[in-house]
């Protein structure tokens, strides 16, 4: 689907902090993505790209990307590199969400010493609802090991969801605010998932605004940063809620670098990350052993992989496609784990587990894992958590920590965990 307009493809805006980029921010704007490296922030729709992400249509997606960015720098030329930013849902037959921008502005890394958001009241919950029920969570990833042991299954990532309608609307840029200060090493991002409303006027507009929705988040995670030749990996997997006293929390940390079961279901993921970079690497250098990081939830294994390409031809949007998803969020082998999924979670996950993200026509990028977020329209939002099975995974555990997970989107919120019972 593609929808032009006059104005250059991306045009550059001048220059400012990001701690204005932020501020600047409304629930109108098409994009919003801050790294440990840059913020940008997005304007208007030049451009449209509503592709399946399969396993047999990555290539498609990438190409179609490719191709539009080109076309943008025809249209723009002198403005400054086009790009294409959005997210990639979870399922291979779905809708990416892709766009390239009217106008982007990028900066620095947020600042995180400026001030912290205004305070505000809880929100105030009108209906909830938990998908699945917690004891049926628990009963699944009991399904999901059973299946291990009788099956060529090595690991599957297992989700919950909170559907939730407030009294109010949710202020997303104070939301988005929080979520940067709560999560400052990850990357923090709102996408415009609405249909384009740019020519619209009166009536209509208000109509298209009343659909708006966004994904909104702070993910912990990278898949796949481009810059040049050197690429970048750093899958998580293998996770600990992490504790208030600071004696038991560095005893859980120390706990989960040496956990067996965690080390196992972190070297799936590393190992399937490795396999599909090293086609397209001259060099890949992989991790002997996980590092600890953390959110102010949980802890995480963590592997950094670094590597040198063959070739400025190979896109950040092609490698991304490439390796999504891995077996952080979906599981190993892939096909098998898919399978499993459809057949114990029965919702569908839109954009949890897929990717948010830029690429510009030179083919760098970065390209983050969509989870800790929300799929947000208006008063009703659906969080989202999951956590990876293995064998000696257990149901209470799993349940444990899917909750923390959700505790990021929550704190945001103004809520302080997430419900028992619906």
């Amino acid at each position: 689907m593609t929808s032009s307009i006059s104005m250059p493809a991306s045009a550059a805006l001048p220059a400012v902090n990001a701690g204005q980029l932020l501020k600047q921010y409304t629930p109108e704007s098409a994009f919003f993505f801050a790294s440990p490296t840059r913020t940008l922030l997005a304007q208007g729709v030049h451009d449209m790209i509503l592709e399946p992400n399969g396993a047999d249509q990555g290539d498609r997606l990438a190409d179609r990307v490719t191709r539009v960015l080109a076309a943008a720098s025809r249209a723009g030329a002198g403005q400054g590199l086009p790009m294409v930013v959005g997210a990639v849902p979870f399922n291979s037959t779905s809708p990416a969400h892709l766009i390239v921008p009217r106008t982007i502005q990028s900066a620095g890394p947020l600042n995180h010493t400026s001030e912290s958001p205004r305070a505000h009241l809880p929100i105030a919950i009108q209906e909830l609802r938990q998908v699945p029920e917690p004891r049926d969570y628990v009963r699944g990833v009991e399904t999901a090991v059973g299946l291990m042991r009788s099956e060529v299954l090595s690991k599957v990532v297992l989700s919950r969801m909170l559907e939730m309608v407030l009294r109010e609307p949710v202020d997303l840029r104070l939301v988005l605010q929080r979520l940067s200060q709560q999560n400052r090493n990850g990357y923090t991002f709102a996408a415009n998932l609405s249909d384009p409303t740019a020519g619209l006027s009166g009536a209509e507009r208000g109509v298209a605004m009343s659909r708006a929705r966004t994904l909104l988040g702070a993910s912990p995670e990278l898949l796949l940063s481009r810059s040049g030749l050197r690429v970048i990996a750093n899958p998580l997997a293998g996770s600990a809620v992490r504790s208030p006293d600071p004696d038991e929390d560095r005893r859980r940390a120390i706990a989960l670098l040496a956990s067996e079961k965690d080390r196992h279901e972190h070297a799936i993921v590393v190992d399937a990350v490795a396999a599909a970079l090293r086609p397209f690497c001259r060099r890949l250098s992989v991790p002997d052993e996980p590092s600890l990081t953390q959110t102010p939830t949980l802890w995480h294994l963590s592997s950094r992989l670094t590597g040198e390409l063959r070739d400025l031809s190979i896109s950040s949007m092609k490698l991304a496609t490439a390796l999504h998803p891995t077996p952080a969020v979906c599981g190993y082998p892939t096909d098998r784990a898919r399978d499993a999924i459809e057949a114990i979670e029965r919702f569908d996950r839109g954009f949890f587990t897929g990717l948010v993200g830029w690429s510009d026509a030179s083919g760098d990028g970065e390209w983050a894992v969509v989870i800790r977020c929300a799929d947000v329209a208006g008063r009703a939002l659906r969080l989202y958590a999951g956590a990876g099975i293995v064998i000696g995974s257990s149901g209470e555990h799993e349940l444990a920590e899917t909750t923390a997970k959700l505790g990021t989107m929550l704190n945001a919120l103004g809520l302080d965990r997430a419900p028992e019972r619906a």
